[in-house]
């Protein structure tokens, strides 16, 4: 099964609609908002975090911010959280960096989402590079039960 096919049955599972929609390779991320005509902080970055004890997490942030370290791990309740390299990555969601979602992922991590996403019909990682899956934040926070906080900065 393709990374956008478990993206995609995953989403039905949790009862998130979802469409995607193809777009060329882009630089940065406001080169992919600008080809997709959506403003930066539409799209929601989802960073694979590792916790001090090798588990992982998921962290939803609007592409006009940052993670706020300080934020998160309050929130998460620990004292250290780090992103993982590359290949790490990859193997705690099965996907490649720049593709990542907690959708479809090989492990069901749990999720994190800041705030400011809440309400808004967001873009974020489909599981395969030249994509982009459109969801309503508020199904992906309720489908995952995920946690919402102020984590960006």
């Amino acid at each position: 099964m393709t990374g956008q096919e478990r993206v995609a049955a995953d989403a039905t599972a949790r009862g998130i609609s979802i469409e995607f929609v193809e777009r060329p390779a882009a630089a940065s991320l406001e080169e992919a908002a600008a080809l997709l005509g959506i403003a930066a902080a539409t799209i929601v970055k989802t960073l694979v975090v590792k916790r001090h004890d090798g588990s992982y997490l998921f962290a939803l942030i609007p592409g006009d911010r940052q993670i706020s370290w300080g934020k998160l791990r309050g929130v998460v309740g620990v004292n250290k959280l780090r992103l993982p390299e590359a290949h790490l990555a990859l193997e705690a969601t099965g996907y490649e960096r720049g593709t990542i979602t907690p959708l479809g992922s090989t492990t069901a991590w749990p999720v994190f989402a800041d705030s400011r996403i809440a309400g808004q019909r967001i873009a974020m990682g489909a599981g395969a590079p030249g994509m982009s899956a459109f969801v309503s934040a508020d199904e992906v926070i309720a489908g995952f039960a995920a946690t919402v906080a102020d984590i960006s900065d």
